[in-house]
Parts: C-alpha cells; sequence; structure tokens
C-alpha cells in the first residue's frame, strides 16, 4: 500500500506535464496490479524483460563480483524462483488484457 501511495503522489504531483510514466518494477504480483488499476488506472503497456533463469543468475553473480557480494549462487536462485512464481499470473493477466509487450 505504501508504495502504490508514494507513485501514486508521484504520478499526480507531475500531470499535464508529462505524457507517461515508466514504473520500473512494479507491480511484481497480482495483487499489486489489481490494486494500481482500482486505485490509478490501467497502464496502457506493461513491458516483459524476458530472460532465462541462467542468464539472470548469472548477471547477478556478476554484478556482485564488481560490488560488496550480498548474495551467493543459492540466494540468487531462490530469489529468481520466488520472482517466477509471483509474476507468472501477473503476466498471463496482462497477456489476457493484450497489455502486455515481451522483451527478449
Amino acid at each position: 500500500g505504501i508504495i502504490l501511495e508514494l507513485l501514486k503522489e508521484a504520478m499526480v504531483s507531475k500531470l499535464g506535464e508529462t505524457k507517461g510514466f515508466l514504473i520500473d518494477g512494479y507491480p511484481r504480483e497480482l495483487k499489486e496490479a489489481e490494486e494500481f488499476e482500482s486505485k490509478i488506472g490501467e497502464p496502457k503497456l506493461v513491458i516483459c524483460l524476458d530472460c532465462s533463469a541462467e542468464t539472470m543468475s548469472s548477471r547477478l553473480l556478476m554484478r556482485n563480483e564488481s560490488s560488496q557480494p550480498s548474495d551467493n549462487a543459492e540466494t540468487i536462485k531462490e530469489g529468481i524462483e520466488s520472482y517466477y512464481q509471483a509474476a507468472k499470473p501477473m503476466i498471463a493477466y496482462y497477456e489476457r488484457k493484450t497489455q502486455l509487450c515481451k522483451v527478449n
């Protein structure tokens, strides 16, 4: 709820100054998508960056090498699996509404 309210405030403050909004990483699950639509409105387009779990894992591991390591391979694997479980219903929801654009 807090994130949604912050997004709403930020979007309302810029109305009239912009042609639209790009929201990165939200919503992450179907419940958040439904709340967004009921409180703010339907998105015109939802972009899904589609890549394999292996690609995500290797990129996160490389990122850890260049900064302070915070995640190991097992933690990253668990995070990716959790993401897929939460995102799968939301992706299907937007596919049915023909608002989803997958980018490989």
